[in-house]
Parts: structure tokens; C-alpha cells; sequence
């Protein structure tokens, strides 16, 4: 009688194992980070995804750091002020209604998830048309979001590479928008390590020319035993 108990338990439970022991895999792709792949990524999101989407923690000015010229950022900004947010197109309130939520904000979204960059690629290529003609998206299902990229009406080899080819140079601009900075802590980061091996090796130095001058005399003890 026990032992039927577990087993039934044991088929209930099944389901849930299986879900859980198959989780959603990421595309195993380079995501470029030459500066041009970047530029072209960031005109995709801010042409495309901020039709719907905010990067509220960067500026028109910090594009400026992607080789964007001051006339293209101004192109790009219109009214906006060379130092505001990237804001979407699309007030909240109408978002909310067409969506019946929020998008969330981009600029931290490659830190946001797991392998976030890898994320933004696999969810940007996993949009298709199921048997009823409706859009759906494989690595998040009933996703709200549409096939900003087209992907599932990309079908031909030259479709799809131009595809993924975009999603790679999207999720590369919006790892860059996570750590703006990165690039500059980094190079930063080899002048000081440099500079603490330096003042090191003199603190190293300055130690042995003082205790060199505290180093007790010899004893007598040790002197009679020379002369000996």
C-alpha cells in the first residue's frame, strides 16, 4: 500500500521534473565587439527597439563614444537634448493598453539574465509562425513582444543570416549598454596594477635600507671566536 503511495507520487511529480530538467538553451554564437558591429546595433535599437522600449541609463552623448558623428546623434535625437535618456516612442500608457504591460527598460538587460548578451540573441531568433499563423517565440512562449526582426519570416539561408547577423550586433550594443564604461575600467585597471607592482618593489627597497641600519652588532662572543 506504501509503496503504491510513492508511486503515485512519483508519476505526479513527473511533469515537473521534466520541466524543470530541460531548460530553455541559448545559441552558441560570438557576439561581435568591433566598433562597427556596435554602431550598427545601436541603430537597430534605436530605430526599432525603442519604438517600444526605454534605455533610460544611456544619453544621446554617450553614442558619441560608439563613433556615431555629432550630426548622426543629432539626426537620431531630434528635439531631444544631447544629454537625455534614450526614451521610447511609445508613452507607457499606451503600451500598457496595447500589451496589457510595460516594456521593460533595455539598458541593463544583458546583466540582467544569465549570459545575458547569448539571451538577447536566441530570444531576438526564436520568433515563429505556429500552425494557426500566429507568432510565438520558442525560448519565451505567449511572449508579448513581436518579431521586431522578422525571424519567422526569414526563411531563405541569405534571410536568415541577415537575421542573425542584426540580433548579434543588437545583443553586442546592448551588452555595451549595460557597462558603458567597461573598456575605460579596464584600461584604467593595467595603470594601476602597474603602479602597485611599482610602489612595491620601492616599498620592498625602502624596508631593507631600514632594517639594514636596525641590524644588532655583532657580539663579542661571536668576534673572539673569529680571531680564534
Amino acid at each position: 500500500m506504501r509503496l503504491s503511495r510513492y508511486s503515485l507520487l512519483f508519476m505526479l511529480m513527473l511533469p515537473c521534473l521534466d520541466a524543470w530538467a530541460e531548460p530553455a538553451k541559448l545559441a552558441d554564437v560570438i557576439i561581435p565587439d568591433a566598433p562597427d558591429a556596435l554602431k550598427r546595433g545601436a541603430q537597430t535599437a534605436v530605430g526599432t527597439c525603442m519604438g517600444c522600449h526605454d534605455l533610460k541609463y544611456i544619453t544621446y552623448h554617450d553614442l558619441l563614444a560608439l563613433g556615431f558623428t555629432k550630426q548622426e546623434v543629432d539626426e537620431m535625437r531630434a528635439e531631444h537634448p544631447l544629454g537625455a535618456a534614450l526614451i521610447s516612442q511609445t508613452p507607457p500608457e499606451a503600451s500598457l493598453a496595447a500589451y496589457g504591460k510595460i516594456p521593460p527598460d533595455l539598458s541593463l538587460m544583458a546583466k540582467a539574465r544569465d549570459d545575458g548578451p547569448h539571451y538577447i540573441y536566441t530570444l531576438l531568433t526564436s520568433f515563429y509562425q505556429d500552425s494557426t499563423g500566429n507568432t510565438d517565440n520558442r525560448l519565451f512562449p505567449s511572449i508579448k513582444m513581436p518579431d521586431i526582426l522578422g525571424a519567422g519570416a526569414a526563411n531563405d539561408p541569405a534571410a536568415r543570416h541577415e537575421l542573425q547577423t542584426n540580433a548579434a550586433e543588437v545583443a553586442a550594443f546592448l551588452n555595451w549598454a549595460a557597462d558603458p564604461h567597461a573598456n575605460e575600467r579596464r584600461h584604467l585597471g593595467y595603470y594601476v596594477i602597474g603602479y602597485l607592482i611599482v610602489l612595491t618593489g620601492l616599498l620592498y627597497l625602502l624596508k631593507r635600507r631600514i632594517w639594514r641600519r636596525l641590524a644588532p652588532p655583532p657580539t663579542k662572543l661571536a668576534s673572539s671566536k673569529a680571531d680564534l
